[in-house]
């Protein structure tokens, strides 16, 4: 190993982000492990961070910036990985604030524990709005996730996802870069895995992510997840489990229960009810917001709604009509922003 290069290469692609490229590098120039180098791709934006990127740099932060044509996220990782000279790439999304004992934690885990592929969870900041809190309890919660975005507990395999992601050079060398897809990061880390690499979950290596800022970004976020499911499963036929098709069985439940509260009896709005109350409860118990508690709501309902509209209609296209059976929508939405 050469120790005149550094430990980790993070690699963030961006895209008109500069506020949040500012919160990330300041968190990053506050780490108390420096063993890694910045590189962040601008693809093609209007509103670029190299000012931003340049200020930390004068102070001390060690950070390389490279502007190229609007190509998508995937591309420009890959284009940052070309530039790399860590041991381990490490992925963050341009709206994460990385605790200041991150890469500290990251090499006593990995030295513990060595990885091939790994990634942490993700937390909400003190500082985010009551509605990015709610969001974010959403998205991590075992009653609305399953607990597969790094929960204590979970219905399927640990999968690393880019706003919090990590692999080794041998990775990339025998694996090669992104594609260009929605869900990208779920379909590296499977090639990842079939490749026989180890992959595993490092729970003290966490970032904060601040996701979407309103229900309307966030529902067209989960919307498209549903969707890229199915590429997923067109891609590779064993990935879909049962914790995927539980958005879908959502949305047709809570239809059936509305239509037959309506018509039949309030009675079947029961379920409904008991599920929102957990939902409300657990928000509760964890956050300590009533406010948030009662966003986690409508945050549940537009996460499971969402994503379980967007799988149905998919489904629908790809596998029942077998119309567009590839990847090309997804690249075409992707490189229109």
């Amino acid at each position: 190993m050469d120790n005149s290069k550094p430990a980790f290469s993070v690699i963030v692609p961006v895209y008109n982000r500069p506020a949040e490229v500012e919160d990330l590098c300041a968190s990053l120039t506050a780490q108390t492990s420096k063993d890694f180098e910045l590189i962040i791709v601008e693809d093609g934006s209007t509103v670029p961070c190299r000012d931003i990127v340049e200020k930390y740099r004068r102070q001390g932060l060690n950070a390389q910036y490279f502007f190229k044509e609007n190509e998508g996220r995937s591309i420009a990782r890959n284009y940052g990985l070309e530039h790399a000279d860590g041991q381990y790439f490490i992925f963050f999304d341009s709206d994460c604030v990385i605790p200041e004992g991150y890469f500290a934690t990251l090499a006593k885990e990995l030295k513990a524990r060595p990885l091939d592929c790994f990634g942490g969870p993700d937390a909400a900041h003190a500082s985010f709005s009551d509605t990015q809190k709610a969001i974010n309890y959403s998205m991590t919660s075992f009653l609305t996730t399953g607990g597969i975005r790094g929960g204590k507990f979970s219905l399927e395999k640990f999968t690393p996802r880019t706003f919090n992601m990590g692999y080794s050079r041998k990775v990339y060398d025998t694996v090669g870069g992104f594609r260009e897809m929605f869900s990208e990061d779920i379909d590296m880390s499977t090639r990842i895995r079939h490749a026989g690499f180890s992959i595993g979950l490092v729970r003290p290596a966490y970032v904060w992510h601040k996701r979407r800022v309103d229900f309307r970004r966030f529902f067209r976020q989960v919307y498209v997840f549903g969707m890229s499911r199915i590429t997923l499963r067109l891609l590779y036929p064993d990935s879909l489990k049962t914790v995927h098709l539980l958005p879908a069985a959502f949305v047709l439940g809570m239809l059936a229960l509305l239509l037959l509260g309506i018509f039949v009896s309030p009675w079947w709005l029961l379920p409904l009810g008991i599920y929102f109350l957990a939902v409300f409860s657990f928000a509760l118990f964890t956050t300590k917001s009533l406010k948030i508690a009662l966003l986690s709501i409508p945050a549940a309902i537009i996460q499971l709604g969402g994503y379980g509209i967007g799988f149905i209609k998919a489904f629908f296209t790809k596998i029942i009509l077998r119309r567009g059976r590839n990847i090309d929508e997804e690249i075409a939405i992707r490189k229109g922003k």
